[in-house]
């Protein structure tokens, strides 16, 4: 007779043997932090671990019970599926169909939290893995949260209670964009905002032919979200070059978008960076380019940009702005000529979202390469409602690019960068730059938290300034910020707050999203005074977009 011998909370294991002998199995239940995204088939959250001993003949996996408490509302639900297979490696979307299907259980009305989904599952390897995805409905509320843990298991006819351990929320997502969804290869490089009405605006780049950076046929797309990000209108191209120039699509790709709201005029900015034809490696232009041309470059690589602001010479500055909520969009105004530095090899949007200051100033996140192709990142300002820009000095002399721009409590701009130094550092000092400036970027400090604060593995970061009134009626505000939360991959996508201008970072604050490998980048907004989104390129889809309340942050 088959007994349970002893758990393992901490790893949420059941030993099981036989009476008077050795362990013959030991299950192990692995939660994955994940977002459960409304779209797809089913969002893998949990992974049990049978290990048997070898020398005893195999047995069957007959019922897997779930306890389901403390989820936010079961009808969110369509039901639950397993698959079995041989390989600890997550079961991600793609490889569902080639695994095993033990069994499914479809909720209906009137299901309570524990459910059993039963099969015939020979266990006939030393390790043999069973995973549990989660199907949602499409009218499923973003922000809801899914608690999922395996409560027991029946082999061969006995049950045995598995610990449950802590389970962690996952929370309903919605995918603004999956891949191939549009006729769009990949879609990255996420920037949100809320509208002068209310409408959430997520763009992003659409790559058309493949997930390849600048050069290609890409486009800066226009999601719309009219219900706080619970569904999101297809992609709506906003910045496309066409064939200009004579040149096809795949050499007049648009890329790197980011977007700025001044509600004080009701216009919403989406600057993009340019890219015609392609320089070689000596900076030269290549003519005569065609459709089956295969050369390639981009404008961090080698001499893809280079000194001057001819179109043949360096990559373009592209600003298109709207004045109905983003649903008409301006031609795009090239600011290449007024901002740029001609001996500079590049100057770039920075992508995410721009701010408007306390005094009307817009402010754009920018980057670019210096005299000798050394990267940079500063901000691009506009104090005449986005009639002319002016483009600051660097905010710092180490080699950083991509940044997000944030306004402090006393009205001085913080800089957050990424640090191109950090690759490959694994020690305290792996750390994004950070720089603080009182005069629009003509001097810059370097701020406590630089460089040893919030660790990277090289990557975009996003940054926002979220105010509110406490529950004493005193109006307070917060810093958000996401990146990977990792020296070396881009995974661990992590929420961090801070209370004091972005001074610490407090760690019981810190809300995992997706613990898997991504691309990584993401971007902020306030959805309303009570809650926050989130858009990131996600484990489980090319763009994501959850909400959590400024309740549960604050608490």
């Amino acid at each position: 007779m088959i007994r349970l011998i002893r758990t393992i909370s901490l790893l949420g294991a059941v030993f099981l043997g036989i009476a008077g002998q050795a362990q013959v199995f030991r299950v192990y239940q692995k939660h994955y932090v994940v977002p459960v995204v409304k779209e797809n088939t089913h969002t893998i959250v949990t992974r049990l671990c049978v290990n048997r001993a070898e020398a005893y003949p195999h047995a069957y996996m007959k019922t897997i019970r779930i306890d389901l408490t403390g989820t936010t509302d079961l009808s969110d639900i369509v039901g639950i599926k397993i698959w079995g297979t041989t390989d600890s490696n997550f079961l991600s979307q793609k490889n569902l169909s080639s695994a095993s299907i033990f069994g499914q259980f479809i909720l209906e009305t009137g299901n309570n939290n524990i459910i059993n989904i039963s099969g015939q599952y020979r266990l006939s390897k030393k390790y043999e893995y069973l995973w549990l995805g989660v199907q949602l409905k499409h009218t499923a509320e973003v922000g809801n949260e899914i608690h999922l843990a395996v409560q027991s298991v029946n082999i061969d006819g006995q049950w045995f209670k598995i610990n449950e351990g802590k389970v962690p929320a996952r929370r309903v997502a919605t995918a603004v964009r999956s891949a191939g969804q549009d006729n769009v290869h990949t879609s990255r490089i996420p920037g949100i905002a809320k509208a002068p009405n209310g409408d959430l605006l997520a763009i992003y780049d659409a790559r058309y032919a493949s997930a390849r950076d600048l050069q290609g046929d890409i486009d800066i797309g226009l999601s719309r979200s009219t219900d706080k990000g619970n569904s999101w209108s297809p992609v709506q191209p906003i910045m496309d070059m066409g064939m200009w120039g004579g040149l096809p699509e795949k050499f007049n790709g648009v890329s790197d978008p980011c977007i700025l709201v001044d509600k004080n005029s009701n216009t919403v900015f989406v600057a993009g960076l340019w890219m015609h034809g392609v320089l070689d490696n000596n900076g030269l232009w290549i003519e005569g380019l065609t459709d089956t041309s295969t050369v390639w470059n981009h404008q961090w690589r080698n001499r893809g940009s280079q000194p001057g602001l001819d179109v043949k010479q360096t990559s373009q500055f592209l600003l298109v702005k709207s004045t109905d909520n983003g649903k008409t969009w301006s031609q795009p105004i090239n600011l290449t000529a007024m901002c740029k530095k001609e001996e500079w090899w590049l100057w770039a949007p920075a992508p995410g979202n721009g701010i408007v200051l306390k005094d009307g100033t817009l402010v754009f996140p920018t980057q670019g390469r210096d005299t000798t192709g050394k990267a940079f990142s500063n901000i691009t300002y506009s104090k005449d409602g986005g009639k002319t820009w002016k483009t600051s000095k660097p905010a710092s002399a180490s080699s950083t690019t991509e940044c997000a721009v944030v306004e402090l409590s006393d009205g001085a701009l913080m800089l957050n960068m990424r640090t191109n130094a950090n690759k490959g550092v694994t020690g305290p000092d792996n750390g994004r730059t950070v720089a603080v400036t009182r005069d629009l970027g003509e001097t810059w400090q370097v701020h406590p938290t630089s460089r040893n604060a919030l660790p990277e593995p090289v990557c975009m970061a996003s940054i926002c300034r979220h105010d509110y009134k406490s529950l004493d009626g005193k109006n307070r505000s917060v810093l958000l910020f996401v990146n990977p939360n990792s020296k070396t991959h881009r995974n661990n996508i992590t929420l961090k707050l801070s209370f004091d201008d972005g001074l610490t970072w407090p760690t019981d604050k810190y809300v995992l999203l997706d613990e898997l490998n991504g691309r990584g980048y993401s971007c902020i907004t306030s959805v309303d005074d009570e809650t926050i989104g989130i858009l990131y390129e996600s484990s489980q889809a090319d763009l994501v977009f959850e909400k959590i309340s400024l309740t549960e942050l604050i608490k």
